[in-house]
């Protein structure tokens, strides 16, 4: 048995970035590029107002400015602004050259119907000036950023039309255990509704992966095999729930082997999912994971999102808060590191998530995070600023 930290940096060597694409924009979000992105020209493009106002001549304030033309968005100026003039412009507009600023249009005075005076102190600029975001050749997002909405408006921006990405990892899932079935199957005596590749799904698909869940293995070395060959053939990477621990019944670990799956681990001294195992073949790699859910979800969460996300090129970095705990957490045993749920239940607060146990399906649902808990540690005092995991 090794630690997570162990295990983390194991799984993490072994990733290795698959092939890039090139994808149309509108199909481009959470996908990781594959090469720096540069501007193809000056952003803003000219000198444009920064709201709606009169564009003029410092020096000439605060007389009284005579109104030459209007400008709005888009169209462009056709007068240079004069001593004591002044252009009627509109947020976004082309600045009139020889204006070096823009008067709010709150801070003016109508005299007549083409006469304004400016009725403040002082003005800023209020002009954006021409490259101001960023320049022609510029680089504006980097290889192995994620493209969220913000990175689609600065791919659209600078034309990027079919961004340069990495293939989405194809990961194939699969459950075993006799006493699993459907979730549309109504349970019979000794069975329960398999959740954990219907869990697993949408975590894998939120890292923008592809997922195919190849249904429910009984368990025998055959079945295990049959299912196995054809998820290791079909995928990048594979993903086994259950099967994995050392009961009579636990094939996986055997029918690894058997598929040239080199096994690099098969414990990691961690709670919940002491029996997650990590295995690499010739073209695919395969994650064994524990039957219980909420060690099949941490797992997932800890190990798994963050090797996809490197086969794609992106160094995932979960985000975390610090918060107050408002209730001591305890644990009997302390041989483990232990990744436990916590719960917000005020302002900058949390407190442990009641639960009993890492089969326990509801864990979860009440949980914003998950919280270290340090090999050694049995008692962490309320009061306590921890370190929390968004989940």
């Amino acid at each position: 048995m090794i630690s997570f930290n162990e295990a983390f940096d194991i799984v993490m060597r072994q990733a290795r970035v698959l092939e890039s694409e090139r994808v149309p924009l509108d199909a481009a979000s959470n996908r990781i590029l594959a090469e720096d992105v540069l501007s193809d020209m000056d952003m803003p493009p000219f000198d444009k107002s920064a709201m709606d106002g009169f564009a003029c001549r410092r020096e000439d304030l605060p007389g009284v400015l005579t109104v030459i033309e209007s400008v709005q968005a888009g169209y462009l100026p056709t007068k240079p602004v004069g001593r004591n003039q002044c252009c009627r412009i509109m947020t976004g507009a082309k600045v009139p050259e020889a204006a070096d600023c823009v008067i709010m249009l709150e801070h003016t005075e109508q005299i007549s119907e083409n006469t304004v005076r400016f009725a403040e102190k002082a003005t800023g600029k209020n002009i954006c000036p021409r490259g101001e975001d960023f320049r022609a050749g510029e680089v504006v997002l980097r290889k192995g950023d994620r493209i969220q909405a913000q990175h689609v408006a600065v791919l659209a921006s600078v034309g990027c039309t079919k961004p340069f990405v990495s293939r989405r990892p194809r990961v194939g899932i699969i459950a075993t255990g006799d006493e699993l079935v459907e979730p549309e199957a109504v349970p019979g005596p000794g069975q329960i509704r398999s959740s954990n590749s219907h869990q697993l799904r949408v975590q894998i698909e939120a890292t923008g992966a592809v997922a195919t869940c190849y249904g429910i293995s009984r368990d025998s070395e055959a079945a295990v095999e049959a299912l196995l060959k054809k998820a290791l053939s079909e995928n990048d990477v594979v993903l086994v729930s259950a099967g994995v621990s050392k009961g009579d019944f636990d094939f996986v670990p055997l029918v690894l082997k058997k598929n040239n799956i080199k096994v690099l681990f098969d414990a990691i001294a961690v709670k919940p999912g002491k029996p997650t195992t990590f295995g690499v073949g010739p073209s695919v790699y395969c994650f064994g994971l524990p039957g219980n859910p909420v060690a099949t979800f941490v797992q997932c969460e800890l190990l798994v999102k963050p090797f996809l996300y490197a086969l794609m090129g992106h160094q995932y970095r979960p985000p975390h808060s610090w918060l107050t705990l408002s209730e001591t957490f305890q644990r009997k045993r302390a041989d483990r590191e232990e990744w436990s749920p916590v719960e917000y239940v005020a302002e900058g607060a949390v407190r442990p998530c009641a639960h009993h146990g890492s089969a326990h399906v509801c864990a979860l649902c009440n949980a914003c995070g998950l919280i270290c808990v340090p090999l050694g540690t049995s008692v962490i005092e309320k009061g306590t600023i921890v370190r929390v995991r968004p989940i």
